[in-house]
């Protein structure tokens, strides 16, 4: 499971994102796109931690 403010990104690749909460099953993340802070929910399956394997939870 990811945690709240862990960066993270799409398995693809950029933009680098900011985990910000859960809701209906789905990963909600911020980013800065260069231009405003965009906001969207994506499945766990989808996103990897930035810098390496995803964190278990303890």
């Amino acid at each position: 499971m990811l945690a709240i403010g862990q960066e993270v990104q799409l398995q693809q690749g950029e933009p680098a994102m900011i985990v910000t909460g859960y809701a209906s099953g789905m990963v909600e993340c911020r980013w800065y796109d260069g231009h405003c802070v965009r906001q969207e929910a994506f499945r766990e399956e989808e996103l990897m931690a930035v810098g390496g394997e995803q964190q278990q939870a303890c």
